[in-house]
């Protein structure tokens, strides 16, 4: 423990970005600046995420048969139904036949009825509908009914292609351009569905906001992980997750307020103007440019946070950033591929995002089956997952990422395979055990994506997030698959099983936890695959002076109990 503590501290002093960063001001003005105009849009990326749900109401539709308030100008609506609509054999309405005009007075058709019905010719009504939902709109019935599942389809391949798309701009373009494009896809495709014509359109922008969701919580975190350090990192990381959380529960409410479904992406979109208006404030990721052999335009940076804190940066450690001899470090998607050890560990990520993104849509699909308000199967789990990533807070700061990240794994894995044995009848039971894994599957979530976002290089940060959330894509949509097909026994026993697999695979992560981020591939090689002692005693040997002593032996010589030992 006190070797690994010692290396530690020997490596936030090599990380010369770190400790200009500690002298910017840990969280001052600057960061809080940061970290505001950064999270709150991801309340409304929670507007543009999930409202379809709420936008497919089912309202009954009857075939609109006004002509015969023609002959019968002061009929109620209860008597033109029944004059002009068949029955079906349990009382109620057909809702997709109706009665043929006839060329007769209101009382001929009251006295001899009509009798030969045909599908709607004039569009349909819904008397029962208490708001405005696509289905009204573009009269989605009658064998036009969309599928639940085809657009939640379309929402997620859009999640999946802007993962890549987004991912790959963020390294090469930088975070903050890669943010800012991603609220004009906001402002585009979010505000822009409240514009559309058809239904098909509907799926389109729905296509586009998606992607514009997912590219903008990799750049968002980026941004912030490369520019806090120590435990605000962390707290800013859950923060992120809480407002996206919050987004969610505020999403059920207005959606069951307003009226309208346009209106509703109105307003979702509305705040998104005065946002992107504010956004140039935000500055570019100083390790980013770094990376890119931009020193002087970091350097620009950095004083220009130290200015708002109100600190002085060290003349010294800002001319150690602009070295001559420093070369600029090259990344690319292939990297993946090409470098052995970077490949190992994408494909770790990769496995546990998808089992992790698999057990948690499975566990959320699960509450839909109880017998609740539709309402309420929305806000109970947001509400506690709050909670659930604020208490990831006391985790990562008492035992690191990978003991949290484990221990939330272990509870979600005792949790599935406690329902896969208990009995149906005990529905009550049942659903505290779903909504306490889908608590610590929130707190899952939190801790292993500041985890990931800490392990992948610099250079390829974005791109790795972007793979990552590609993975987790792909879980998800196993995930409804699965469940649309196969018994509810059986879906319980896979995600038991994901759960545990990710608890395995997390043995093969590394500790980043007050470890200094990774910028290159040289670095992300020594810090994973090395021991972090010989990794410093082999940098330090290549260094021109005096031989250098490896640091266990150098405890060796120490006098007292430590020589001895």
């Amino acid at each position: 423990m006190l070797l690994r503590r010692l290396e530690a501290m020997d490596s936030w002093h090599e990380d010369k970005l770190t400790n200009i960063l500690s002298a910017v001001g840990k969280f001052g003005t600057f960061q809080r600046q940061l970290v505001a105009l950064t999270f709150i849009p991801n309340i409304l990326s929670a507007f543009f995420l999930f409202p379809d749900q709420y936008m497919l109401t089912d309202p009954k539709p009857y075939c609109n048969t006004s002509w015969i308030l023609a002959v019968g100008p002061n009929l109620s609506e209860a008597e033109q139904l029944n004059l002009t609509l068949p029955r079906a054999p349990d009382g109620g309405f057909l809702t997709c036949l109706m009665y043929l005009p006839v060329p007769w007075d209101l009382d001929a058709i009251i006295q001899f009825g009509l009798n030969h019905t045909s599908s709607c010719q004039n569009g349909w009504i819904y008397p029962e509908a208490e708001k405005r939902s696509l289905i009204n709109e573009f009269d989605l019935v009658c064998g036009k009914e969309p599928d639940k599942w085809t657009v939640q389809m379309v929402v997620l391949v859009g999640l999946l292609i802007g993962a890549l798309v987004f991912g790959f701009l963020g390294d090469r373009l930088g975070r903050y351009p890669t943010m800012v494009l991603s609220l004009v896809g906001f402002i585009g495709f979010g505000f822009g569905t409240a514009f559309v014509s058809n239904f098909y359109l509907y799926l389109f922008f729905r296509f586009g906001v998606s992607q514009a969701v997912v590219g903008y919580a990799i750049s968002s975190v980026t941004l912030v992980t490369e520019w806090l350090v120590g435990e605000h990192r962390a707290h800013a990381v859950v923060l992120e997750h809480c407002f996206f959380t919050m987004g969610t529960v505020l999403l059920t409410g207005l959606a069951h307020s307003i009226p309208h479904w346009r209106l509703f992406f109105l307003m979702a979109g509305v705040p998104m103007f005065p946002l992107i208006s504010c956004f140039w404030v935000l500055p570019k990721s100083p390790r980013w440019l770094m990376v890119k052999g931009k020193g002087k335009e970091a350097k620009q940076v950095l004083c220009h946070a130290a200015a708002l804190n109100r600190k002085a940066i060290p003349l010294g450690l800002l001319e150690e950033l602009q070295l001559p001899e420093r070369k600029v470090a090259k990344g690319s998607v292939l990297d993946f591929y090409r470098n052995r050890h970077l490949c190992k560990m994408i494909l770790v990520l990769s496995c546990m995002w998808f089992c992790i993104s698999y057990s948690y849509l499975t566990l959320s699909l699960k509450i839909t089956e109880f017998d609740m308000s539709f309402y309420i199967q929305q806000v109970i789990p947001g509400l506690m997952e709050v909670p659930a990533r604020l208490c990831s807070i006391f985790l990562l700061e008492q035992v690191g990422r990978k003991w949290s990240l484990a221990m939330t794994l272990l509870q979600a894995s005792i949790l599935s395979l406690l329902l896969i044995f208990l009995p149906q009848e005990l529905k009550s039971l049942r659903a505290l055990v779903i909504v306490l894994g889908e608590f610590s599957l929130a707190a899952t979530i939190t801790v292993f994506f500041l985890h990931t976002a800490e392990i992948l290089p610099t250079v390829l940060r974005a791109t790795g997030l972007g793979l990552v959330c590609l993975a987790s894509t792909v879980g998800a949509i196993l995930s409804l698959n699965v469940n649309n097909q196969i018994s509810s026994t059986l879906t319980m026993f896979l995600c038991c099983l994901a759960c545990a697999l990710a608890l395995c695979l997390a043995s093969l992560l590394r500790e980043t936890q007050n470890q200094p981020l990774c910028d290159n591939l040289q670095h992300f090689w020594q810090t994973r695959w090395v021991c972090p002692e010989h990794c410093a005693f082999a940098r330090r040997a290549m260094e021109p002076g005096p031989p250098q002593t490896p640091p266990y032996l150098a405890l060796l010589t120490l006098p007292g109990p430590w020589g001895s030992s």
